[in-house]
């Protein structure tokens, strides 16, 4: 594939396993036959007559930032989802800290009332202050990052697990659990 086709691949096949375009069947962990995929795909673009179950995989696979899983000849995305499901990920090894970017307007707000998921089902934390202020910079330049504290918050009964190496995922933040992170790593 050319980089064009990677990157309009790509977001296909995030539009379906993250927002469920096309309605493919897909089960309660979100997971969808690499071969329903293709069809849609096909089905959609004369361009895309190409497409095979193994292209998929191999965008799965080399994702960089770890978005998808594989199972059998099924893929799912592991976060970024606007549908519930009940991805089953795992909820041991949580670190202690986790952040959260936003704007310099939104932070003391959120500090006072708490994090809720907006644009997604889950509410989406990062592993570091650097993968936060990453991931705050594709919305605002200069993001605010919020440090949570994960061990306290999930004691609490907000549930928080790992859907990739740098993502966590949390049905909500109270603002108990919220602080603005002082600089680099550090609360």
């Amino acid at each position: 594939m050319n980089d064009y086709e990677v990157e309009k691949t790509g977001r296909m096949l995030a539009a379906i396993l993250r927002h469920g375009k096309f309605s493919l069947p897909m089960n309660e962990q979100g997971f969808v036959d690499m071969r329903d995929i293709v069809d849609a795909i096909r089905g959609t673009n004369d361009r895309y007559k190409w497409l095979r179950p193994y292209h998929v995989e191999a965008l799965a696979l080399t994702d960089p930032k770890g978005r998808y899983q594989i199972r059998g000849r099924s893929v799912r995305a592991t976060y970024g989802h606007t549908i519930k499901l009940d991805l089953g990920l795992p909820t041991v090894g949580i670190p202690e800290f986790l952040y959260y970017p936003v704007s310099a307007e939104e932070a003391d707000i959120i500090v006072e009332t708490g994090i809720l998921p907006t644009d997604r089902a889950m509410v989406h934390l990062s592993a570091t202050y650097e993968n936060a202020f990453d991931a705050g910079e594709v919305r605002v330049e200069g993001p605010v990052i919020l440090t949570i504290n994960a061990v306290e918050c999930a004691a609490s009964g907000h549930v928080i697990s790992k859907a990739s190496p740098t993502v966590y995922l949390c049905d909500m933040v109270p603002a108990e659990f919220i602080s603005v992170a002082e600089d680099e790593g550090e609360d």
